[in-house]
């Protein structure tokens, strides 16, 4: 019976960990819209966690736009269908690779952070000494970054769906011989609103999960340097799966049809 109570321990402990992370997620959000506000820390996340992760998400776009044109062309030589490079590197884009990758690239640089900071703050007791001075660390720590996250990337897929159709573009014209005039005419003639705004949703939704992970495992970090490297690690990885588990979830809300 062993190996039985080993996976029942297992499945107790995912269980209990998925309420633990539910429960602080809407106490999160509960504390939102109850003041007092804090908008100087706020503006703060703004510009570290969007302006800083401006030139990751950028690269990233630009070389998979890049990338994605170059498999597409090669694919769709198979088949005499080299002219569906534009548009399905667009569509791919707004659709799929600019939010996840875009979300997967803030996860790895942004719910580190946010962990390694608030689990260093909880080793040195700075969050006890925020209680003592009557600071709720949800309202003072948690919210502006969740909703300086919700806030900043689409932002950032938004610019990123530009630079990775971009970069497609460029490799489209420049290497794969296409006509500029009529690589863009194809771009824009068969991307939709639905595709644009279907990917931004995801971005806030991913930007909420990247956040959250990043505050949860930063306060509830171990004692001594062990324990805040072991929050930093598992934010970054329940962030990336619970990005990819969701975005096939919307994307079945916004497509299943």
């Amino acid at each position: 019976m062993n190996p039985l109570a080993a996976i029942g321990r297992g499945t107790h402990s995912m269980l209990a960990t998925i309420g633990r992370i539910a429960i602080y997620a809407g106490t999160a959000v509960s504390h939102v819209v109850r003041p007092p506000f804090y908008p100087k820390e706020f503006v703060q996340q703004l510009f570290l966690i969007g302006w800083l992760s401006l030139p990751v998400v950028g690269l990233t776009a630009l070389f998979t736009g890049g990338a994605l044109a170059l498999q597409i062309y090669a694919g769709g030589a198979r088949f005499n269908a080299e002219t569906v490079v534009p548009s399905i590197v667009a569509i791919g884009i707004v659709r799929e690779l600019g939010p996840v990758l875009g979300g997967l690239m803030v996860a790895g640089r942004v719910a580190a952070s946010i962990a390694a900071e608030i689990g260093t703050m909880k080793v040195t007791e700075q969050i006890d000494a925020l209680t003592t001075l009557s600071t709720h660390p949800m309202k003072y720590l948690t919210v502006p970054r969740i909703l300086a996250a919700v806030v900043t990337l689409p932002i950032l897929v938004a610019i990123g769906d530009i630079i990775g159709i971009m970069g497609g573009y460029l490799v489209g014209t420049l290497r794969l011989d296409f006509n500029a005039g009529a690589y863009m005419t194809n771009t824009l003639n068969f991307l939709e609103t639905g595709d644009v705004v279907s990917g931004l949703v995801k971005a806030a939704v991913f930007g909420f999960i990247v956040a959250t992970m990043g505050c949860y495992h930063g306060m509830s970090s171990g004692r001594g340097a062990q324990g805040v490297g072991r929050a930093t690690t598992q934010a970054v990885v329940s962030a990336s799966i619970l990005i990819l588990a969701s975005n096939y979830l919307l994307t079945e809300v916004f497509f299943s049809a």
